[in-house]
């Protein structure tokens, strides 16, 4: 819930690559600042090996409005505001298997801040927040549900999903980091989906595979209180991204994640 207001640039670049390289990887930094509200006052650059490129950020919050990554409620609903499948995506670009318009619309949907859903439902019941990045959303939904005492309940047809990332993971273009987040997140998940008709099985192992995909800049995942939900996915819905509701928050079971069908 906080706002940024002062950034800093923090890169690491070789002197075997074009400078020019670099200038736009900060026209490109300065660029989101700016769409963020914020002022750019300078930063650090070193010589390394591989680029690396980063913002340390300042800014305000009103501890009393703050959305913490914890705290979610039985019978709150579970709304990811971005899709998945970047970390997919990104991979089979690597194996130049992704067409140009799908490359295209993941980059979009890394561009784009999470400042506009956050506006949208700032005003709105959330009682959990965490953004979904590298530990993909299996990941950072289970830190949310462990610090809660909760179990999330989680639709794999539900969720929001990059048009053809399915069908990358089905082709195992699966990036190595999902493998370490399925290893990290498995012991506290239970895949009641594999219970289903067989027919639905293959679509969802690989959606499956997507709830362990980290995710570069993905969007917000909110628990929000019931009487609330409908509102926040009238209002994202206006935003050029998908959303949805994935599932719910119930009592604390066996297990923190359960992913049903």
């Amino acid at each position: 819930g906080g706002e940024p207001k002062l950034a800093l640039n923090i890169a690491a670049f070789p002197n075997c690559l074009d400078p020019e390289i670099l200038g736009e990887i900060l026209r490109g930094g300065a660029d989101k600042v700016l769409e963020a509200g914020a002022s750019l006052a300078g930063g650090h650059t070193i010589q390394d090996d591989e680029p690396k490129y980063g913002l340390c950020v300042t800014g305000f919050v009103n501890p009393a409005f703050m959305w913490k990554n914890i705290g979610a409620r039985t019978g709150d609903v579970l709304i990811l505001t971005k899709p998945l499948g970047t970390g997919i995506l990104s991979t089979a670009v690597k194996g130049e298997m992704a067409s140009e318009e799908e490359t295209a619309y993941a980059a979009s949907v890394m561009a784009t801040l999470n400042k506009y859903a956050r506006d949208k439902v700032a005003d709105l019941r959330v009682h959990a927040c965490t953004d979904v990045t590298g530990f993909g959303l299996a990941g950072h939904a289970l830190e949310m549900a462990k610090g809660s005492e909760k179990t999330f309940c989680i639709s794999l047809s539900s969720l929001p999903v990059m048009k053809g990332a399915p069908d990358y993971a089905s082709m195992g273009f699966i990036p190595t980091g999902a493998y370490r987040n399925r290893e990290f997140a498995e012991e506290e998940c239970e895949f009641a989906w594999k219970n289903c008709d067989v027919g639905s099985k293959e679509k969802l192992s690989a959606r499956e595979d997507l709830v362990f995909d980290p995710q570069t800049s993905g969007g917000l995942l909110l628990s929000i209180a019931p009487q609330d939900a409908g509102e926040a996915i009238s209002r994202l819905s206006s935003l050029s991204l998908p959303c949805a509701v994935i599932g719910h928050v119930i009592d604390l079971q066996k297990k923190h994640l359960v992913f049903v069908k």
